[in-house]
């Protein structure tokens, strides 16, 4: 050893800078690169074991060989090894620093925490004092309508009186009625409450967007634990590798991003299960107005796009209940997000369906839709029909335009799982880093989801498989479309009518049974009569199309001017209480007069109801009874017309536009007869039909 150090002290400072330089550089490096390698757990790991095992190998030739040829004085040697060592550095920083952008990536999009913040808000004349009645939610779980709320009204020692509410809606009805003066929402209430409409209007008028109607007084946020990775927590225990099902839900903004905070709009739900195995994937959108029992809300009825004002676990406990099938995760996207990251992808190819109506003359034949920031006029965003490669602002339009057809939000629906397939394909495509750089800048910034990174390097097996394909149909999608009728709910708190959908359980068991198979949870069953005619182009069947059977929601009937008998009948058969009260009347005696539950109210949400009957000795006036049918027929409002008017059932589901339009007549609020006057007013949607409220049947008169 002290021959050698002797003989050391006798080489150039130069070399001996550069050697231990050299050392030093791809030490620090390669520890760097073993620490974000290590990382990827499941992938390639024998690969991984090789490149590690030759980079320590390596090092110990450097330093051995490298104090020999300084020695020996083989100067030529000496830097050619010293160059390669050098050069190996860059390799691991670059391979590090892609490594840690993945997993940073990932990482924001999986967050444990997040801020959740509630808003007192009163309408923008109000003077808010604390004479005034508060709005709040009542279920204790609902993190920005109660828990938040309760710990603003103690900060700020609020001596306000406080009415609480099932339903956001009801709530904000109040306010805008002057009810109550102020209400706790979250701070996301201009995105969830974007289409809904609170008050009475002229028929063709769409309101004022509830941001430009009210003020915030107080705010309030917390970082909490997310609620929706607690929802789904088996889910951490599993892999990518195994079947698995996701839950998209969709964020659709004009900003670019996600707020941090749990509440959102929940317009695009979609549904998938992804089999590795078979690379087979079940798309299920669930259209936004389908009526089903709400989760976080007492399994109250309500449009399911309503369970997202409560949040994303209320979302997926909701759709779980729905379709019986077990959510392993879920992915909330900001559509504003997808005009980055379809041009990022180079845009993507879409078949655009022709449209059934024309926004203008000028447009005529054309989809036609506002831009990302919701935006009419000059930024308009038009697109002829066929197959073509939609950029960003395009794709958006299409996947957001629902106006312009007939099936209205089921076509949207349609839009919406193109644009997934079309961009699921691209992907494909990636051949660079810096377009893997732009897409995962994009997708981290515009995701949140509880899937982890460890599960994400655990699907790398099934991605190589996908990517390496020479076939561009590896990937096996079987699309599905739920069978639907009308369904205009009168709701008794509002005062209007809500223009609600409901599903044919028959179609939702096929779909439901589809994904279970894909799931590898049931047995499919298999096939064994099958026909094709020559003269049609064969297309794969879209399961629970056309499927109409078991048992739907019925709406509360108009029964006044049958006879006592006959309503008791009905009341056994529908297993209701009803309670027979006699009034004066100058109608038949024994004839039903007035009923205290309002036509069009979900009949199973009624336990009793009392009927009216006539005596027969009431004045020829009797201004105590009032007719319900006066302005109560939804067909009446202009938005519900040809509702629930087709006594055959006959389901509606997209693709059987022709077979059902004539005979059922329009889709909810989404009435082709209107198209001209009430479709395209912007994204409104026109949720709430504002229905005339019949005196008599909330408070009636001339009763005992």
């Amino acid at each position: 050893m002290k021959v050698l150090l002797k003989k050391l002290k006798k080489v150039s400072g130069i070399k001996k800078f550069f050697y231990f330089i050299s050392l030093i550089f791809y030490i620090t490096a390669f520890t760097l690169f073993i620490m974000s390698i290590l990382k990827l757990k499941s992938i390639e790991t024998l690969i991984r074991i090789i490149i590690i095992t030759f980079f320590v190998i390596w090092f110990l030739i450097y330093f051995l060989s490298g104090l020999l040829t300084m020695i020996s004085k083989k100067t030529k040697t000496f830097v050619f090894i010293t160059l390669i060592t050098i050069l190996f550095c860059p390799i691991f920083i670059g391979a590090s620093y892609y490594i840690n952008k993945l997993y940073g990536s990932v990482t924001r999009m999986n967050s444990n925490e997040i801020n959740y913040t509630t808003n007192l808000i009163a309408l923008k004349e109000t003077n808010f004092t604390s004479k005034l009645s508060i709005g709040m939610i009542e279920a204790e779980d609902d993190i920005e309508g109660n828990i938040l709320a309760k710990t603003l009204i103690k900060k700020e020692n609020l001596s306000n009186n406080i009415e609480t509410y099932e339903d956001y809606h009801s709530m904000i009805t109040d306010l805008y009625s002057g009810k109550i003066g102020a209400c706790f929402v979250s701070s996301n209430y201009s995105i969830i409450f974007e289409d809904e409409v609170f008050e009475d209007l002229p028929e063709g008028q769409t309101g004022t967007p509830i941001a430009d109607r009210v003020k915030v007084i107080k705010e309030y946020s917390e970082k909490r634990v997310n609620q929706d990775n607690e929802t789904l927590v088996n889910s951490k225990t599993k892999t990518l590798t195994e079947p698995f099902t996701v839950l998209v839900m969709g964020v659709d903004s004009t900003i670019n991003g996600l707020k941090a905070n749990q509440a959102f709009n929940g317009d695009t739900l979609i549904l998938v299960t992804f089999n590795p195995n078979t690379l087979t994937t079940t798309m299920f959108s669930i259209p936004r107005d389908m009526y089903v029992p709400i989760a976080c809300n007492h399994n109250r009825y309500a449009k399911i796009n309503s369970s997202a004002a409560y949040g994303s676990s209320c979302v997926i406990n909701t759709v779980k209940q729905m379709t019986g099938i077990d959510i392993d995760y879920y992915l909330k996207i900001n559509f504003t997000g997808v005009v980055e990251l379809v041009n990022a992808l180079g845009g993507v190819t879409v078949d655009v369906a022709t449209p059934d109506f024309s926004y203008d003359q000028a447009h005529k034949g054309q989809m036609c839709e506002q831009d990302s920031q919701r935006r009419f006029g000059n930024n308009l965003i038009c697109v002829n029909p066929g197959v073509q490669t939609l950029n960003g602002e395009q794709a958006l339009a299409y996947a957001r335009c629902r106006h312009l057809y007939a099936l209205s939000d089921i076509a949207r629906n349609q839009h919406q799982q193109q644009i997934i397939e079309a961009m699921a394909q691209k992907l494909r495509t990636i051949s660079s880093l810096s377009e893997f750089e732009k897409i995962l800048d994009t997708v981290s910034n515009n995701m949140e989801t509880n899937i982890t990174f460890e599960q994400i390097t655990s699907f790398y097996n099934v991605g190589k498989d996908m990517l390496s394909s020479s076939s561009g149909n590896a990937l096996s999608i079987r699309k599905t479309a739920l069978a639907y009728y009308n369904l205009p709910v009168y709701l008794p708190k509002s005062g209007m009518y809500t223009s609600a959908l409901g599903y044919y359980q028959s179609s939702l068991d096929a779909i439901t049974k589809l994904m279970r198979v894909n799931l590898g949870l049931e047995q499919e069953t298999p096939v064994k009569t099958f026909s094709i005619s020559y003269n049609e182009e064969y297309t794969t069947p879209i399961v629970g199309k056309n499927l109409a059977g078991g048992d739907r929601l019925e709406l509360m009937e108009d029964l006044t001017g049958r006879y006592k008998e006959e309503v008791s009948n009905w009341c056994n058969n529908k297993g209701k209480t009803c309670i027979f009260e006699t009034v004066d009347s100058p109608s038949i005696s024994g004839l039903v007069v007035n009923q205290s539950v309002h036509i069009g109210e979900l009949l199973n949400s009624i336990s009793s109801i009392t009927f009216y009957v006539s005596n027969g000795l009431g004045s020829t006036e009797n201004p105590g009874i009032d007719d319900p049918n006066d302005s109560e027929n939804p067909d009446e409002n202009g938005d519900e017309t040809n509702t629930e008017t087709n006594p055959s059932d006959t389901p509606t589901t997209p693709g059987n536009e022709d077979d059902n339009q004539n005979e059922q007549g329009n889709q909810g609020d989404e009435s082709s007869g209107n198209s001209g006057n009430t479709e395209n007013q912007g994204d409104s949607g026109n949720n709430e039909n504002t229905g005339t409220t019949t005196p008599g049947l909330e408070n009636i008169p001339g009763t005992p």
